[in-house]
């Protein structure tokens, strides 16, 4: 058992006021107990310029990835500022993270077919036809509940309780998707999950995401689809298809649950057909006027 030094034991305190989901409270209190360990001393002692180093050791000689040095950065402005009320300290404005601005991989409509059709295991096959057919991450998949599945509501949707942030959202889903969702609960009519655990009929918990993990990656393999790809590309697959289709940036941006327009941007640079509808715009500017 860890013996915090006082100052975080009070930021443990002052963390369970917020409301921030269980992850985020455990991330938080380890971040700052990380720097109580390289000091070797309660935090709450030590100097912006300490702090500074700190983040330079991070940087520099543990060579931390960005989303690591942000989770470093938020948790102990939150432990300092919020917590300890220090006021004057620059180094957190100082400090610039700049993430690497790669595009996801998405897959053609041909291959997710490809990879999808190599899924035998039925229950497997609709959780990951799901995921690509409404733009879930894998965790709200597997811990969908039945009564989330809202297919007599015109449109039919599912209802994402809990998403990434805390937050709940809608989805809309086709006809066909809520009939397969039907046929495969029928095998098992579990009263909670859509997607219950394998082994005793009443399940207690939903299926595991590494299960789920571990299927794609071998119908990967099996329809020669690129090493890169993981369940997470059938949601930029989604996203990037159904701008592909004419639905607007703004609607999709809801159904991902993205918090900004900008993270949903990305996609635009995505689209092979909106490429070619480019291309023949610039085609028609270019032309001479005819007289």
């Amino acid at each position: 058992m860890k013996h915090y030094p006082p100052s975080i034991i009070q930021f443990k305190e002052f963390i369970e006021l917020k409301d921030y989901r269980a992850p985020t409270k455990e991330t938080y209190v380890r971040y700052v107990w990380k720097l109580s360990q390289h000091y070797g001393c309660d935090p709450a002692r030590l100097s912006e310029n300490q702090l500074r180093q700190y983040f330079l050791f991070l940087r520099e000689e543990r060579q931390c990835s960005p989303s690591l040095m942000k989770m470093a950065k938020w948790s102990l402005r939150c432990f300092y500022r919020d917590c300890l009320k220090v006021t004057g300290w620059k180094v957190f404005e100082d400090l610039r993270i700049a993430e690497p601005q790669t595009l996801p991989l998405v897959l053609t409509r041909e291959q997710v077919q490809r990879v999808l059709g190599a899924v035998r295991e039925p229950r497997f096959a609709t959780c990951l036809r799901l995921m690509y057919h409404c733009g879930l991450r894998v965790g709200e998949a597997v811990s969908l509940q039945v009564r989330d599945v809202l297919g007599r509501q015109s449109p039919p949707c599912l209802h994402i309780r809990n998403g990434k942030g805390g937050k709940d959202r809608y989805v809309p889903m086709a006809v066909v998707m809520v009939e397969e969702l039907r046929q495969w609960w029928r095998t098992h009519q579990h009263p909670q999950w859509v997607f219950p655990s394998k082994g005793e009929p009443m399940a207690a918990a939903p299926m595991s995401v590494a299960a789920v993990q571990e299927v794609f990656r071998q119908a990967r393999e099996a329809s020669g689809i690129g090493a890169e790809a993981t369940c997470h590309t059938l949601r930029h697959s989604y996203a990037t298809h159904l701008l592909e289709e004419g639905v607007s940036l703004r609607q999709i941006s809801a159904y991902l649950g993205h918090e900004s327009l900008d993270t949903t941007v990305i996609y635009t640079h995505l689209t092979a057909i909106s490429e070619a509808r480019t291309q023949a715009a610039l085609q028609v500017l270019y032309a001479p006027r005819q007289l």
